[in-house]
């Protein structure tokens, strides 16, 4: 099983998620970051740092966002490896984490 980030993380790309990772499993697009499910190792250190609740467990994903892991399985390989902090993008799409 692997974890998932979902369209919350749309223009948001807040990264602390990607900082806490042991096995380095996140991937950054143009828009968004992607939990690559081979690398995953279903650690969940990365749920609690995600401001906008974008990433679940395979198991839990909710139904709108379905094909969130197919789609990980395959684009995240094709982006770079992210491990750091970095600002977020915070564009239009970008769920505002304080509206609640």
């Amino acid at each position: 099983m692997a974890y998932v980030v979902t369209d919350n993380c749309l223009d948001c790309k807040y990264t602390s998620c990607a900082a806490v990772c042991p096995v380095d499993a996140f991937r950054e697009g143009p828009d968004r970051l992607y939990i690559d499910p081979e690398a995953c190792i279903d650690c969940n250190a990365c749920v609690p740092e995600c401001p906008v609740h974008a990433i679940y467990a395979e198991a839990d994903v909710p139904p709108q966002w379905a094909g969130a892991l197919e789609l990980a399985r395959r684009v995240a390989s094709t982006f770079p490896v992210i491990t750091v902090t970095k600002a977020a993008l915070r564009g239009p799409r970008c769920v505002d984490p304080e509206a609640g």
